[in-house]
């Protein structure tokens, strides 16, 4: 990272960038173009999932190649200045690698859906099980992560 003073070094601090969003910026590879979308997702125990229609660009994408990249931001504002070229932006982010799992089995479909909806205050129980089997529930095993802050100037007191 070339400012190392704005490196989050404490892999719970990471984390809790990743448990304080709900929409992370996919990165893949689409008929050998980058490729990006944002997807409502939930993050545990080192992935992220994600549900999905079962068929789509997105879906092809990460079939053909499941190696992905992803972006989550937080705190994002606008710092100003008295120069245009003193703007600068106020944030804490997460950027990693990994790889999409297709989840097939009902038992781990299910864990996926119950993080994502914790992940969004829904409810985790009384998933219909004809529904469940008609979507795709994709796990983003994290392969690696860092992340990135820069925090609010300090007040100055007066």
């Amino acid at each position: 990272m070339r400012k190392a003073d704005r490196e989050i070094t404490d892999v719970t601090d990471i984390e809790a960038v990743l448990r304080s969003q709900r929409v992370c910026r996919l990165g893949m590879i689409s008929e050998g173009r980058a490729y990006v979308v944002p997807v409502n997702y939930g993050y545990d125990a080192g992935a992220l999932y994600f549900h999905s229609s079962k068929k789509g660009k997105k879906i092809e994408a990460l079939a053909q190649n499941p190696e992905v990249c992803f972006e989550v931001d937080a705190d994002v504002s606008i710092l100003t200045g008295e120069l245009p070229c003193q703007y600068t932006t106020q944030y804490r982010s997460v950027i990693g690698f990994g790889r999409a799992v297709f989840l097939d089995d009902p038992e781990d479909k299910l864990h996926g859906l119950r993080v994502l909806m914790r992940a969004h205050d829904g409810p985790q129980q009384g998933f219909v099980p004809e529904i469940v089997a008609a979507v795709a529930v994709v796990r983003i095993d994290i392969e690696s992560m860092t992340g990135k802050s820069l925090p609010a100037p300090a007040k100055r007191g007066g």
